[in-house]
């Protein structure tokens, strides 16, 4: 029996609702297990972290390059050869092996961030209108949804059927995507693909790596051992010959993985900085709760209520986050876009200085959580109307692009410091409220330099 046309379009819609809400649950197979991890293979909670911070890294560095790589006809393939490495990778993590393979399956499943914006230039391409407004806006809000989703899913079942239990369950969500995937993605696509510079990616990913462990791990090395002080010479040697390379690669015509030099130009500053000041802050404040729920007490603080508790704060976070981003629409309508990156921080900021003095039961978690999520809702959501009316429109797919990888790499800062700020502040109650406030003030500050850049937009908006 030939399927109709109607019946060809709801597949291909569930298949990329499919496509970006389990790949935003694979992603969030992490956070709530810290703990457990740690447990399991006798590691410290620094080394534990890494099992979130790889799969971070991996994204930040993928996401430009499965952009290109997916752009006219090799959309298809990249989708599918992406989705096989997230399930080899998760399945790799369900392996009960060592805590090195557990991170490699980790970082494999990050190439599944970089497919969600293939999901959605997939959908540009089968709809127009109205239409495509709705789906793009559904597509755009499971991307939260899956995170909120994927965090309470996978705390309880890890609670019940343990690490390997988690991410077999996401296994099995990959799985039944890539069936999708394979029978209903469209066969064919106009344009041909882009160059990509892999050299790049290397240097973002190798010199991030090597920057993050020397975070992680200084109070467990020492900050003046030769290992930490090396890692991050050569980290930051990395991205400096990355930010070079880039800047050759430009001058002389080609396509660099980013344009970096978008980075100062007038009315980028403010969204650039907020986005990795609040993406930092986002995961710190993530990893911060997490531990809080988790922990038995034994460090001054700590509520012992288990990973399944532990998964469950994100539910208000991703709740609240989208109404954020409701919120951040009416405001830019009636008062400008220029108020909306110095509210969303402050917003977020109170998130962080809540929890410093409120931590002493769950309830107090899921409030600090949802006002964190309003926040990051709120500001992450206005960054693409902040950025486009800045940039001529050949270049706003660079603008976003390095947008989108500073995000993914405040998310790995904050991921490795929200540990490390514990340890070095001393570990106890005053280190938890220590920790909260210099976040909340990295926020803070990252707001009040939005507000000082603001620029007018360019006459072509």
């Amino acid at each position: 029996m030939t399927e109709s046309a109607e019946e060809r379009d709801g597949w291909l819609f569930a298949t990329l609702a499919a496509v970006t809400t389990v790949t935003a649950i694979i992603s969030s197979l992490g956070a709530p297990l810290v703990p457990s991890i740690a447990e399991r293979y006798a590691v410290p909670i620094s080394t534990a972290q890494w099992i979130l911070t790889a799969t971070l890294v991996t994204a930040a560095a993928a996401t430009p390059v499965i952009g290109r790589w997916g752009s006219g006809r090799l959309r298809r393939p990249v989708i599918l050869g992406t989705l096989l490495l997230v399930l080899a990778g998760t399945v790799l993590s369900a392996l009960p092996v060592s805590i090195g393979a557990l991170i490699a399956g980790r970082s494999l499943q990050g190439l599944g961030l970089a497919v969600a914006p293939l999901a959605l230039a997939v959908a540009r391409d089968a709809w127009s209108g109205a239409r495509l407004a709705s789906r793009l806006s559904l597509l755009s809000v499971a991307t939260v949804a899956g995170a909120g989703l994927g965090y309470p899913v996978t705390g309880f079942i890890a609670e019940h059927g343990g690490v390997s239990g988690a991410y077999g369950f996401g296994a099995a969500l990959i799985a039944g995507t890539l069936v999708l995937a394979v029978r209903h993605l469209p066969r064919h696509a106009d344009g041909a693909p882009q160059r990509v510079d892999l050299p790049s990616a290397g240097l973002v990913a190798v010199g991030a790596v090597g920057l993050l462990l020397a975070v992680s791990q200084g109070e467990q090395w020492g900050w003046s051992s030769g290992a930490v002080l090396g890692l991050a010479a050569t980290g930051a040697g990395l991205l400096a010959a990355w930010v070079v390379r880039s800047l050759r690669v430009a001058r002389r015509g080609g396509q660099p993985l980013v344009d970096l030099r978008l980075v100062l130009r007038p009315g980028l500053r403010g969204p650039n900085a907020v986005a990795f000041a609040l993406a930092t802050g986002m995961y710190g404040l993530l990893t911060i709760v997490v531990l809080l729920v988790s922990s038995d007490g034994s460090r001054g603080w700590g509520l012992d209520a288990g990973p399944g508790a532990a998964g469950l704060v994100l539910v208000p976070y991703a709740l609240l986050s989208v109404t954020g981003s409701r919120v951040a629409l009416r405001v830019a309508r009636r008062f400008g876009p220029q108020w909306l990156l110095p509210f969303g921080s402050t917003v977020f900021a109170s998130a962080m200085a809540l929890l410093a003095v409120l931590h002493d039961d769950l309830g107090q978690a899921l409030l600090v959580m949802a006002v964190g999520g309003l926040g990051s809702g709120f500001t992450f959501s206005s960054l693409p109307m902040l950025i486009v009316p800045h940039v001529p429109p050949a270049e706003t797919g660079s603008a976003m692009a390095f947008n989108q990888l500073l995000r993914y790499l405040g998310f790995s800062v904050g991921s490795a410091a929200g540990v490390t700020l514990l340890e070095v502040f001393g570990g106890g109650d005053a280190a938890l409220r220590a920790t909260a406030l210099t976040l909340a003030a990295v926020c803070l500050a990252a707001g009040v330099g939005a507000l000082a850049g603001r620029r007018r937009p360019l006459p072509h908006s």
